[in-house]
C-alpha cells in the first residue's frame, strides 16, 4: 500500500489529552522543518520517539548508529505515559514526522488497531538478521505480538525484582530478605517501627495513579500470588481470589511505606533508595546499576537484589513484565527500509550488551538471550544477570489487544481508590472486573 493511500484512509480514534495533542502539533511543525532541511542537503536521518528515561540509551544509540553508518538520528523525548498518544497522533493527524518509536508493549494493541504503528510480521519472519530465536522467550510475543501478527523488536526488557539495603536488614535482625509477601509486610513493619522516627523506612511502594507505576506495585503481587490479568482464553479475571489477595497485600504494605506512597513515582521511590531511607523496594532490574555508579547512590556494595516474594498458596517465584518497551515503525513513514535497519541493528545483543553495562547508566535491561548470558554482563553484574535468568520463564504479562490501554488505565483508576482506603480489595478489583469484561470481552 502506497503512503498516499495510507494517508487517505480513515484511522479509528486514539483517545489523546488536549496537552499532548497540542504539544506533539507544535513537535510536528518543528520536526518537519528539520526534516525539510535535511532533505535538502541531502543527508539521511530519522526521527525516534523515546521516553525520558531512556534518553541516556538515545544518547549512545544516536552516537553509535551515526558512527557506524552516516545516518543522523532526531531523538523526540516524552514523559512515559504519553509516547503512545504521541505516536498516534503524529500519525492520524497526517503530520507522520515520526519514524521509530519505542512505547509500552501494553500499547501495542491500541497503536496497531489505530493504524499508527506497521505490521512487521512478513519481514521478521523473512530476514535471518532479525535472530528471532534469540530473544528472550517470556518477553519476546507479550512485547510483539498482536493477534499472531508481529508489530515490533523487544527494546527494554523490563521485569520488576526485590531490592533490599543489606545495612537496614542487620541492623533489625534479618538475615535473610522476605521470601513471601507476608514476610515483606512484617519485615517492612518492623523496620518502619524501629527506625521511621530517623527517616529510614521498611519500603517504597510506587503508588502514583499510573499503570506503569502503581499498576506495577499490584502486578509484582499479583505475580507472587500465581495470579493472572486474563486466562488463557483472554477472559478478565481480574477478581480471582489471587488478585484480591495480591491487592490486600498491596494494602497491608502502605503502613509502612515511605511517607506519601500515593504521591511516590519513580523519581521520588530512587531517591529515597539511593539515600539509604528504605529497606525494600521493587524495581527493575537496572536499578542495580545504578545503586553501584548513579552519583546520588549512598548504597555502593550495601544491597542484595532477590525475586519477587510469592504468596497464597504459590511457591514458584515469578518475573513481573512491569513495563517493557518495543521498538515499532510508524505506519506512514517514507523511511520504511531505513527504519528497519534502525530497529533491527538498536535490538541487536551487541547493541543491547552495551547497553547493559553502559557508565553513566541506560535504563535498559536485558532483551535477548546472548546479551543476558554475555561475559561482560556477567562480569559487572552477576547478581542482576542471576536474577535477569528468571524471565526466561513464566513471567507474567499485561494484555496487550485492543483496549488493553485502556484497561490497564481502568485497573489503575480502582487500585487508587484501594491506596485511599475508599474501597476493600474485593470491591476495586469487582469493579475493575466489570469494566474489563466490557473492553476486553
Amino acid at each position: 500500500m502506497s503512503d498516499s493511500s495510507r494517508r487517505a484512509r480513515t484511522l479509528r480514534r486514539f483517545a489523546v489529552p488536549t496537552v499532548v495533542a497540542a504539544s506533539a502539533v507544535m513537535l510536528a511543525s518543528c520536526a518537519g522543518g528539520d526534516a525539510d532541511a535535511s532533505d535538502a542537503a541531502g543527508e539521511q536521518e530519522l526521527t525516534v520517539l523515546l521516553i525520558s528515561s531512556h534518553e541516556g540509551a538515545s544518547d549512545l544509540l544516536a552516537e553509535r548508529y551515526e558512527a557506524e553508518t552516516g545516518v543522523r538520528i532526531n531523538p523526540v523525548i516524552v514523559p512515559y505515559d504519553e509516547i503512545g498518544n504521541t505516536l498516534a497522533l503524529d500519525q492520524q493527524s497526517g503530520a507522520n514526522t515520526i519514524d521509530v518509536a519505542a512505547p509500552w508493549y501494553v500499547s501495542i494493541g491500541d497503536l496497531a488497531d489505530s493504524g499508527s504503528i506497521q505490521d512487521l510480521t512478513d519481514w521478521i519472519a523473512s530476514d535471518p538478521a532479525a535472530d528471532e530465536d534469540d530473544f528472550i522467550p517470556s518477553i519476546y510475543d507479550p512485547y510483539t505480538l498482536v493477534e499472531d501478527r508481529r508489530y515490533g523488536l523487544p527494546f527494554d526488557g523490563d521485569t520488576h525484582v526485590l531490592f533490599y539495603n543489606t545495612e537496614i536488614l542487620q541492623r533489625n535482625g534479618f538475615d535473610a530478605p522476605p521470601a513471601t509477601w507476608d514476610e515483606y509486610v512484617e519485615q517492612s513493619r518492623v523496620i518502619t517501627e524501629n527506625e521511621g522516627a530517623d527517616g529510614v523506612y521498611g519500603n517504597v511502594i510506587f503508588g502514583q495513579k499510573s499503570p506503569l507505576i502503581l499498576g506495577a506495585s499490584f502486578a509484582n503481587r499479583l505475580a507472587g500470588f500465581g495470579g493472572e490479568f486474563v486466562d488463557d482464553a483472554g477472559a478478565p479475571v481480574i477478581n480471582s481470589p489471587e488478585a484480591v489477595a495480591a491487592a490486600q497485600s498491596l494494602a497491608d504494605a502502605l503502613e509502612s511505606a515511605y511517607p506519601t506512597p500515593t504521591e511516590t513515582a519513580f523519581g521520588e521511590g530512587n531517591s529515597a533508595w539511593y539515600a539509604g531511607n528504605a529497606a525494600f523496594i521493587e524495581n527493575w532490574t537496572d536499578l542495580g546499576v545504578g545503586s553501584q555508579i548513579n552519583p546520588d547512590s549512598t548504597v555502593a556494595d550495601g544491597w542484595g537484589v532477590t525475586l519477587l516474594p510469592v504468596g497464597g498458596e504459590n511457591t514458584q517465584a515469578r518475573a513481573s513484565l512491569v513495563a517493557g518497551f518495543t521498538w515499532v515503525i510508524a505506519a506512514h513513514t517514507d523511511k520504511t527500509e531505513l527504519a528497519r535497519d534502525f530497529i533491527q541493528w538498536a535490538a541487536s545483543s551487541e547493541i543491547n550488551e552495551e547497553l547493559l553495562v553502559a557508565d553513566p547508566q541506560t535504563g535498559i535491561d536485558p532483551n535477548r538471550i546472548s546479551s543476558l548470558e554475555s561475559e561482560a554482563y556477567g562480569q559487572a553484574y552477576p547478581d542482576l544477570q542471576r536474577v535477569n535468568r528468571a524471565t526466561l520463564d513464566g513471567a507474567l504479562a499485561w494484555p496487550t489487544g485492543k483496549n488493553a490501554t485502556q484497561a490497564a488505565e481502568v485497573l489503575t483508576d480502582e487500585l487508587a481508590k484501594l491506596v485511599a482506603g475508599e474501597v476493600t480489595a474485593q470491591e476495586a478489583l469487582d469493579a475493575a472486573q466489570a469494566e474489563w469484561k466490557e473492553l476486553l470481552g
